[in-house]
């Protein structure tokens, strides 16, 4: 069959397919997007269902974290002092290249995982790789434990504008977060590190040689 007829085939059907199935993904499965207010609901009605923090240890340590979540790492934080824009931090760009080891190892890949970040970006990411390999029931906590930095709409648009507007009138809290997330809800939430929920290869550390 001629390689342009096929694409125009395969581009009907995907167009079809959107029409009839809109909700459905035609490309692959992606995670779907839940706010902490229903993470929470499953958490307390839905029998199998986990919450996986997948933020650094300092930020579940020091920032705080939902009850009997589960730490485990995305990515971790680096020890380098960067600068970029004019801001100085020590950023969070290390992957843990033993996510999906360690996960696999603590949970099956029919229990319902809902994975919740900072504000959503790293979440995203993990569920993703989650899904890829081979977890049957991700879920993304889209707001995350802090929340997105204020203000935020998720019409870019509006997002641009407000921003602007709350960075020239010198709002306070622009740029902050904890106004969208876990924590903004009133959702249960501690700092005290349960060794039932620490991540795991923190709980045996290598013996000294």
């Amino acid at each position: 069959m001629n390689k342009r007829i096929l694409k125009v085939l395969i581009g009907c059907f995907i167009g079809i397919a959107w029409l009839v199935f809109p909700s459905i993904s035609v490309f692959a499965d992606e995670p779907k997007k839940i706010l902490c207010i229903e993470a929470y609901d499953m958490l307390n009605t839905v029998p199998d269902t986990y919450l996986i923090d997948v933020r650094t240890r300092e930020e579940y340590q020091l920032v705080g974290h939902p009850i009997n979540a589960y730490l485990f790492p995305y990515m971790f934080m680096s020890s380098e002092l960067k600068k970029t824009d004019d801001v100085y931090e020590y950023p969070i760009d290390i992957k843990n290249k033993d996510f999906i080891k360690e996960i696999s190892q603590v949970f099956k890949k029919t229990d319902n995982l809902l994975v919740i970040s900072r504000s959503g970006v790293r979440s995203d990411l993990a569920a993703r790789e989650l899904l890829s390999a081979g977890f049957k029931k991700v879920y993304d906590v889209e707001n995350g434990f802090e929340g997105p930095e204020f203000p935020f709409f998720s019409d870019s648009n509006r997002q641009k504008f407000y921003r602007q507007l709350a960075k020239r009138n010198k709002i306070y809290g622009f740029n902050h977060r904890r106004h969208y997330g876990w924590q903004w809800w009133g959702l249960p939430w501690t700092y005290e590190m349960d060794p039932k929920f620490i991540y795991p290869p923190d709980l045996n550390p290598s013996k000294k040689k």
